[in-house]
């Protein structure tokens, strides 16, 4: 199938200019279309299928509800390279962003793609056969199994591959296909547009009525859609989207295991062993932090990639790690032989339903007798991880263990909260917890099995001036980040 020709241009528009109402608070701040999912912008996502499936270069973008932010967003990141932005002043509906695009409309033909749907190894390229006609448009539909998705969509009535009629948001729908966003069109539309009356529901002129409206005189194609597929409309959405990425390309993902040490030749060849007889462990990556002991030797000795930070602290020595370690996913664990290996494949699991999942060792059953969690230190985490809930109570968390170090992220969220971490001390632990927050990305608790530590006492928690020490240090970091943003 050829991409489009000279003789027959074609050009996109992106409608964005929606509010994202059902999808706050994560809209709050950032308009839906700028929603990540792996990394990577919805719009971009979109603008992406047109350009390298479509050959499409012209692309008209309407922006609305923040719309300044999605054009900053492409000029910061240079894609905004035949690029235009249309502004629609007042949301009233799809039907009216396309008008507002009109006057930037110079061929024919042109693709509509809604600037907040999920697209995964789609097959849009299989719009360009519509082309051929006489000017003939086509939608896309896709065979959907969940009823109640087709009654969050559109659905319609096909005979033969022709679009018969369209329901939008059917209660009870009839038949298993679901219309998707994703229309090629022609300039016939706009007076379609201007000549179908608002709905009742919301007092806007729907694109499925006009679309309805035009496959009662012209000819409507339906062209099915292939690969993975979700209309983002809430932070459910968003979630689902990641996992749909996530789980199908999970195997290709590389696992990192960083592992801060200091002084700590007693115990870190078993560590480096344990986490490293795991099948799903591609490194493990040793941050000597100024050892004065052979902790280095030993770990290159057991196998692991050793690098050294220089600058003290617990902290330093874990953004070291985290900047150097090859993965798609960081796993961050203790050097003193605490945490076992044998809890990874559930942070594997749940990593694939968001982005940081930290471990919690305030489950009796799964703490070794003799292990340095008795009832003070224990009660001290699950009152502070309940301060930060109370403190950023609009974004849901749920916290029993500020103070467990070991947990798992993705690299592309550690990129996102990276400027936020500055923390050198054990404080960095909830700090970064609180910059998961501050980006509005998704992280949960899982509880882990937690041992006796093996050599030595720990330099954060061993005795009760050092658990005072460090309390305090991470109560002035919580309330100062609280204050600033």
């Amino acid at each position: 199938m050829n991409l489009p020709s000279d003789s027959r241009p074609l050009q996109g528009i992106i409608l964005a200019a929606g509010k994202g109402v059902r999808a706050y608070p994560a809209t709050r701040y950032i308009p839906k279309a700028l929603m990540e999912v792996g990394g990577k912008t919805l719009i971009e996502r979109n603008v992406e299928i047109m350009r390298q499936q479509l050959g499409i270069r012209d692309i008209i973008v309407v922006v609305g509800y923040l719309g300044d932010q999605i054009a900053e967003y492409f000029q910061n990141n240079g894609l905004d390279q035949d690029i235009s932005f249309v502004r629609q002043i007042h949301q009233k509906g799809i039907g009216h962003a396309m008008l507002c695009a009109e006057p930037e409309v110079r061929h024919d033909r042109f693709v509509v793609m809604l600037g907040d749907e999920f697209y995964l190894d789609s097959n849009h390229r299989d719009l360009l056969a519509y082309l051929d006609g006489n000017g003939d448009t086509a939608l896309m539909f896709r065979e959907e199994t969940n009823r109640f998705r087709i009654s969050k969509n559109y659905t319609g009535v096909i005979k033969e591959s022709r679009v018969i009629s369209l329901e939008e948001k059917p209660k009870q729908p009839r038949t298993r296909l679901m219309g998707v966003g994703t229309y090629l069109l022609n300039r016939k539309v706009f007076d379609y547009i201007r000549n179908t009356p608002p709905s009742a529901l919301r007092g806007e002129v729907e694109i499925t009525d006009v679309l309805s409206r035009m496959a009662e005189t012209e000819t409507v194609h339906a062209c099915m859609l292939e690969g993975a597929y979700l209309n983002v409309n809430s932070v459910d959405d968003l979630n689902m989207a990641h996992y749909i990425l996530r789980e199908r390309y999970f195997d290709r993902y590389r696992v990192s295991v960083v592992i801060p040490a200091y002084n700590e030749e007693e115990t870190i060849e078993e560590v480096i062993r344990d986490f490293g007889s795991r099948k799903e462990i591609d490194e493990v990556l040793v941050v000597d932090n100024n050892s004065r002991d052979r902790t280095g030797e030993r770990a290159h000795h057991a196998g692991a990639r050793v690098v050294t930070e220089t600058r003290q602290g617990y902290g330093c020595a874990l953004r070291r790690g985290l900047d150097d370690a090859l993965g798609d996913i960081v796993v961050l664990t203790e050097a003193d032989g605490s945490f076992q290996a044998k809890d990874i494949p559930k942070f594997l699991q749940y990593l694939k339903d968001c982005d940081m999942v930290i471990g919690t060792r305030t489950t009796r059953q799964l703490i070794e007798q003799g292990a340095n969690m008795e009832g003070l230190l224990r009660w001290g985490n699950v009152a502070v991880g309940k301060l930060i809930e109370a403190l950023w109570w609009a974004q849901e968390p749920r916290f029993t263990d500020v103070g467990c170090t070991y947990r798992a992220i993705w690299k592309t969220s550690y990129e996102k909260i990276r400027p936020y971490l500055t923390a050198s001390g054990p404080d960095f632990s909830p700090e970064m917890m609180i910059a998961v927050l501050i980006c509005r990305r998704r992280i949960i608790e899982i509880p882990v099995s937690y041992r006796q530590r093996y050599g030595g006492v720990s330099k954060h928690s061993g005795h009760f001036r050092a658990h005072a020490r460090t309390a305090l240090k991470m109560l002035r970091r919580i309330f100062n980040y609280r204050m600033t943003y």
